[in-house]
């Protein structure tokens, strides 16, 4: 179970790390520094808000629309916060580090080891947050410094990995139909959404469909 849970991270971690290089490359072209690309990936580390805040920047708008824009994505994190600290049960500094690498997909693996225990769950957790914080930094770094010779980000399939790499972890999950119906509408709202919110909001607008699901419960 121990094997299987850490392959289950480092899975994760590499393929959402490597989607990293698509950041430092956007962050260099929207006019950051390397320096000040590589500093967002190691001090922010949210990936949906730190491409929000670039774009907003990119697209020629200010600071405060793009802190406004990476904060509202932002928000989830402290959700998963919620979820996740009563599974990790961690004080001091190492409360401080598990909250740094509170996210989609730490908190995804996490979950999804649930049918292997307590100890797998914070295995998990531990092992996806590092290995995306380690591989995230260092292709934010690569992207960066090779921004001008890479091309077009899209054009690698990094933008399919990572969605991919989450079907894998939900796939296994959807065992009752009400899973299946939340993860079908949840699905439907994200695609009908995303034409015409910013990016990421369809995302955070699926919460709806856990509510109404959890609510007729």
């Amino acid at each position: 179970m121990v094997g299987a849970t850490r392959r289950d991270a480092l899975s994760v971690g590499i393929t959402v790390g490597a989607y990293g290089v698509a950041f430092g490359a956007a962050g260099v072209v929207a006019g950051f520094s390397v320096l000040q690309t590589c500093l967002f990936s190691l001090i922010t580390f949210s990936g949906a808000s730190q491409f929000a805040a670039v774009g907003v920047i990119g697209a020629g708008g200010g600071p405060w629309g793009a802190i406004g824009a990476a904060a509202l994505l932002g928000t989830r994190n402290a959700l998963y916060g919620v979820q996740m600290a009563p599974l990790l049960e961690q004080r001091s500094w190492r409360k401080v580090l598990a909250a740094h690498v509170t996210i989609d997909e730490s908190t995804g693996v996490a979950l999804a080891q649930e049918s292997r225990g307590l100890a797998a769950t914070r295995e998990g957790f531990w092992w996806t947050g590092l290995s995306v914080y380690l591989f995230w930094n260092l292709f934010t770094l690569a992207g960066a410094l090779g921004a001008r010779s890479l091309g077009s980000p899209a054009s690698w399939g990094l933008d399919a990995a990572v969605p991919a790499a989450f079907l894998g972890l939900v796939w296994p999950r959807l065992t009752t139909p009400r899973r299946r119906a939340a993860a079908g509408a949840s699905m439907v709202l994200c695609l009908v959404l995303t034409p015409v919110v910013p990016a990421g909001l369809g995302v955070i607008a699926t919460v709806v469909v856990a509510i109404v699901l959890g609510w007729r419960a």
